[in-house]
């Protein structure tokens, strides 16, 4: 599959991240021994939006720094694989693995091209990963060619709200700042200089419809009480997060005939 337009504009973004930020921030991201959500760690022994890990065949889509895929082996998976597109990401994710010595498999590919077998997993997961850089038509697609029949797929992203309140320019706001209808493809040229995909909830459960998964569960996220502003990912405001819900987690169910 040839190379999308987007593609090298996120693994620059990505680049560019991992000097300033994710690099230094994974060590202690991978040392975390319990399993986190989102901009502000909503633990998962309160979400409860993953299933039973022991001995499963898991693979991260858009690992980055492959820190959550780190969480998931630590909590039982059999094997952990995390794709991702961009190498400087990759080159952390492999030291943190040779240090840590999870033996996580690290692979350069698009998620929405993966060089392995069909079939070949019990989970997919991403966070803030494939679920929001690449096309969700493509990813979804794939995702349900790697996994066996009945097995899961899990995703977090932002939530619809927060993508209708979030200007071109400028942190998200409390008012509607652009249309729901047609919504799928942003250009962002801000601080981050990159294209995310945000299919409305509505097309989303299309898509993953088309692409033979049942909605098992699905779960808005808010920021807690006591949450401040984040170093590194300051949008949305943690104060704007208290009253609307800025982040949302799937859980589904392949259910290929």
């Amino acid at each position: 599959m040839a190379e999308k337009d987007y593609v090298a504009l996120n693994r620059a973004g990505w680049t560019k991240s991992n000097e300033q930020y994710t690099d230094r921030a994974a060590h202690g991201a991978w040392a975390q021994e319990e399993i986190t959500w989102g901009q502000w760690g909503k633990p998962e022994r309160e979400v409860q939006m993953l299933p039973e890990l022991a001995g499963k065949d898991v693979i991260e889509l858009g690992c980055g720094t492959a820190y959550f895929g780190a969480w998931l082996k630590r909590a039982g998976a059999r094997r952990v694989v995390g794709v991702d597109v961009t190498p400087a990401q990759l080159e952390t994710a492999r030291r943190m693995d040779e240090e840590f010595g999870l033996g996580l498999e690290l692979i350069e590919a698009s998620a929405e091209d993966v060089p392995l077998p069909d079939e070949s997993f019990d989970l997919a997961f991403s966070e803030y990963g494939a679920s929001i850089w690449c096309d969700p038509a493509l990813w979804i697609s794939e995702a349900a060619r790697l996994l066996r029949p009945g097995s899961e797929l899990v995703f977090m992203r932002g939530s619809t709200l927060r993508i209708l309140c979030a200007p071109d320019q400028g942190k998200t706001t409390n008012r509607l700042e652009r249309p729901q209808k047609g919504m799928y493809r942003f250009d962002w040229d801000d601080d981050w200089e990159g294209v995310e995909f945000h299919p409305s909830t509505s097309d989303m459960l299309r898509i993953l419809r088309e692409n033979g998964f049942q909605l098992l569960d699905f779960r808005e996220l808010f920021a807690p009480g006591d949450a401040k502003d984040h170093e590194w990912y300051d949008d949305p405001p943690a104060e704007w997060a208290k009253q609307w819900p800025a982040e949302e987690i799937w859980r589904l169910r392949l259910q290929r005939p």
